[in-house]
């Protein structure tokens, strides 16, 4: 695809356009610069995945360009630990108010920190889905004094600063000091600044714990920049040029509505192109993840559907609308979705719009994406695994009669998806199970009609053995009996005996009167059962 073309045809390339313009303008010849932020303070969910996924998708079209340019991905490692959440031993109050770096990890985890415990889960995805970024540890930046000068020009600019935020505040502040010291003797933020000299740098502190100290400034790397500071200060000294931020960022007063002045006034920088990108939601969440957090994580996500799925899902819409990824049911008809535009993309029909996100959920800059070598309908791989609970053997056989697939790893990795969806999200109730032993009563109590449609379908079988045969059999049966062809158009007396049927064969093959869609639960019982049960 063209940039021209791409251009006039999707978010992404427009974004591309507005920042390569305003990189020129503001340096040009560097590497153009976009970038995120996550805290890994909990659960990175599948809404923060959107911080990621916007900036990555424009720095790729970027790439794609030839030009040279850095996703960044700060990892606030270094805000304070805020609460303890459901389900963790409450001894670890104790730690609240230490870097999320300095918290030992949840109990049973082999990471680290708190920090590293939240991060691995979410990396392991971003390489999973083809995120090429440089991850800064906001841990490393403060400890190792890179925003040394920045801190003592915020400290210098106090005034300024304060009278930015003042333009916001509702209660008045005796004294503000935009640097938080962590305690030397407790690790934690409970800490007061209570003077600061800016010649000799020199900054004294008290601590709820007790303890104080008075440090210079121009050594100490035991603190951070305030929010409303520190986020501004990067864009200067990153030099970024694009990054987005949720809704929440831009109410008055927020560190987004502050950061352009601050970032302008006191660090002589300049705000980034940032999109506000919505709300992410969740469709059928099930206890999967209870014990994870109140959503589910990017990890989650990939166990039931594929990398270039999800990606689709954030490329395809603009980062201002909002979507819900699919847990339940609704994930087979998302596939469907995807399938369907895969076949319009290959024969030349597909929308501008609806090729650039195809083309951009299935290869990055750096290349292609794994694929599934033969992409059978999801629903129908989750109905044929939940009727054979996963056996290798019976699923390999189905997929021969279904698809002339011989070797499984064809039809993976969306078999393993559709397998790990049955797994966890397919609740109990609804579950196939196919009747050992024919329903004698049911089929003692059946009027020549139904068996005579019975023989119908019988008599057919080893004619219509696939999976199109067997959907005109199955729809054809009603039609036939009604004295219309096979192909005809139903009528609404013949669509409320196709109903009928279908009740028919359900409680004949599984006890009840809905599941998986007959043609490929038949296919899946296979021939001689089905003689069996329907009493051939």
């Amino acid at each position: 695809m063209s940039a021209a073309d791409s251009t006039e045809s999707d978010w992404v390339s427009k974004f591309a356009d507005e920042v390569i313009s305003e990189a020129e303008r503001r340096a040009p010849g560097e590497p153009i610069v976009c970038a995120s932020g996550l805290s890994p303070s909990g659960p990175i969910h599948l809404g923060n995945l959107r911080e990621v996924m916007t900036p990555h998708l424009v720095a790729d079209e970027i790439r794609r360009r030839g030009l040279d340019c850095v996703h960044l991905l700060s990892w606030d490692d270094y805000d304070r630990f805020r609460r303890v959440p459901a389900g963790v031993d409450p001894s670890w109050e104790e730690h609240i108010g230490k870097p999320l770096t300095s918290v030992p990890a949840p109990p049973g985890s082999s990471h680290a920190s708190w920090a590293e415990h939240f991060k691995a889960p979410m990396t392991a995805a971003l390489a999973e889905l083809g995120v090429e970024y440089r991850a800064i540890s906001q841990t490393e930046q403060y400890t190792s004094g890179a925003y040394r000068e920045q801190i003592l020009l915020a400290m210098r600019e106090r005034r300024r600063i304060d009278e930015v935020l003042a333009r916001y505040r509702t209660k008045q502040v005796d004294a503000y000091f935009p640097y938080k010291p962590y305690c030397e003797l407790c690790e934690r933020d409970l800490t007061t600044v209570t003077a600061y000299d800016d010649d000799t740098t020199e900054l004294a502190y008290t601590c709820v714990c007790g303890f104080g100290e008075t440090v210079r400034l121009a050594e100490h790397d035991r603190g951070k920049l305030v929010w409303k500071v520190d986020w501004p200060m990067r864009w200067a000294y990153e030099g970024v040029v694009f990054e987005p931020s949720g809704v929440d960022h831009h109410s008055p007063g927020s560190a987004w509505i502050v950061g352009e002045q601050i970032v302008g006034e006191v660090f002589g920088g300049e705000q980034p192109i940032g999109p506000m990108y919505a709300f992410v939601g969740i469709t059928g969440m099930s206890k999967m993840s209870s014990s994870k957090g109140d959503v589910p994580i990017p990890a989650d996500a990939l166990e039931i559907m594929e990398a270039p799925v999800l990606r689709w899902l954030y490329a395809r819409r603009k980062p201002s609308q909002s979507f819900k990824v699919a847990f339940d049911q609704e994930i087979q008809r998302l596939y469907d979705e995807w399938d369907a535009l895969g076949r319009k993309v290959a024969g030349g029909s597909a929308l501008p719009a609806d090729r650039a996100a195809y083309d951009r959920a299935v290869r990055t800059a750096e290349g292609p994406l794994p694929v599934t070598p033969r992409a059978v309908p999801y629903r129908t791989l989750a109905s044929i695994v939940d009727i054979t609970t996963g056996d290798a053997e019976q699923t390999l056989r189905i997929l021969g009669d279904l698809d002339a697939i011989t070797a499984l790893d064809a039809a993976r990795p969306r078999l393993d998806r559709a397998q790990r969806w049955v797994d966890t999200q397919l609740a109990a109730d609804q579950r196939t199970r196919v009747r050992e032993s024919p329903d004698e009563e049911l089929l003692g109590s059946l009027g020549q009609d139904d068996r005579d449609s019975l023989r119908l379908l019988l008599d057919g079988l080893d004619e219509h053995w696939s999976l199109d045969g067997l959907t005109t059999l199955v729809y054809g049966v009603p039609k036939v009996r009604a004295g219309l062809p096979p192909d005809a158009k139903p009528t609404p007396e013949v669509k409320v005996a196709q109903r009928e049927f279908f009740a028919l064969l359900y409680r004949l093959l599984v006890g009840r009167d809905t599941g998986p869609r007959l043609p490929t639960l038949l296919l899946a019982v296979g021939a001689d059962r089905v003689r069996k049960l329907a009493g051939g």
